[in-house]
């Protein structure tokens, strides 16, 4: 084993750049060489009433769980099936209504014998993803998605590295023109993805909003006094200001009670202070848009309204900070 140490005349970053100039060169190969069996093997999917079952060893093997996670979450079910308990009893997970894509850079992986014969005795439709065009997975598949012959990156030229980066840059292809030929919408997208930034980021104004029925509302006619005691109940630092036919036409924050302070405040009405035509936000822009335009404005709330510009309700800042809405 070579010294593990720092070793003279020997160029870290140049090594690392060969390495990845070697990856995005069969990354190349491969979009070049996307024919008529891409096609063919995508309708195939679209047309698939049951799920991807997705099977592979070794480095295979990880870049086909990440594949089916892939293809989960973006509406197509999928599960990974490792080949070993394939051959142990979870071949009964796989029916007749399911697409297979078995991954083997060799074609020649033992452990996947037993999966393939399962596919051919009962007519399960079986997509190879090999270089090797005459192996016995290729031989016994339905669609064959070749990958072209490429140099591994690795110093030796054997670890899977180009050949693994095609694999899963392929398999990302796959999933990803078949959600977009399926029509996915960030709505769609935003069901699979509940949690974590993904999920935040999706979230429309509307899912957080306070509603109308519970905002704090006054007229326009309402006194000041009155109107404090409205936005303390309220407990969102502001009232919204309607007029006789339940309209939107100004808004009264703490900060306009504070810089109207005088001794005749309580002497006034709404209409006297209010900021007049409050900026907005339609119910069903994403909520980091409307976290976007607060941050903007340089003010924490904004009034909902429906496409019919009526008011449906409030969403301030510390809303959608405690949503987990984050602007980049």
């Amino acid at each position: 084993m070579a010294d593990t140490k720092t070793v003279s005349n020997f160029n870290i970053l140049n090594e690392a750049r060969r390495i990845i100039t070697c990856e995005r060169d069969g990354l190349t190969a491969l979009a070049e060489s996307l024919d008529q069996t891409f096609k063919d093997v995508l309708n195939k999917l679209l047309a698939c009433s049951g799920k991807v079952i997705v099977s592979g060893m070794g480095k295979s093997g990880h870049i086909g769980k990440k594949a089916a996670a892939t293809f989960a979450s973006t509406g197509m079910p999928a599960i990974f099936i490792h080949p070993g308990e394939a051959s142990h009893g979870d071949l009964g997970m796989i029916d007749d209504q399911d697409c297979v894509i078995a991954l083997s850079n060799s074609g020649e992986t033992k452990e996947l014998s037993d999966l393939i014969l399962y596919c051919h005795s009962y007519n399960i439709p079986l997509i190879a993803v090999t270089q090797n065009p005459k192996s016995q997975l290729a031989r016994h598949s339905t669609y064959v998605l070749l990958l072209p012959k490429c140099t591994e990156a690795c110093a030796i030229k054997l670890a899977p590295s180009t050949s693994s980066t095609m694999t899963l840059a392929l398999l990302d292809s796959l999933a990803l023109t078949l959600h977009a030929a399926r029509g996915f919408t960030p709505k769609d997208f935003k069901r699979y993805h509940p949690g974590g930034k993904l999920g935040s980021s999706l979230v429309c104004v509307k899912d957080i909003m306070a509603p109308k029925a519970i905002m704090p509302l006054v007229c326009q006619d309402t006194v000041l006094s009155e109107v404090v005691v409205i936005m303390s109940q309220g407990r969102m630092g502001c009232v919204a200001v309607i007029d006789s036919k339940d309209n939107l036409v100004g808004l009264i924050t703490d900060g306009d009670l504070r810089r109207h302070m005088s001794r005749d405040l309580f002497d006034k009405k709404a209409s006297d202070i209010m900021t007049k035509n409050p900026k907005c936000i339609d119910e069903n822009k994403l909520a980091v848009d409307a976290l976007r335009e607060m941050h903007t404005q340089k003010i924490t709330s904004l009034m909902v309204e429906s496409r019919n510009q009526e008011l449906v309700g409030m969403i301030d800042i510390h809303t959608c900070l405690n949503a987990g809405i984050k602007v980049d």
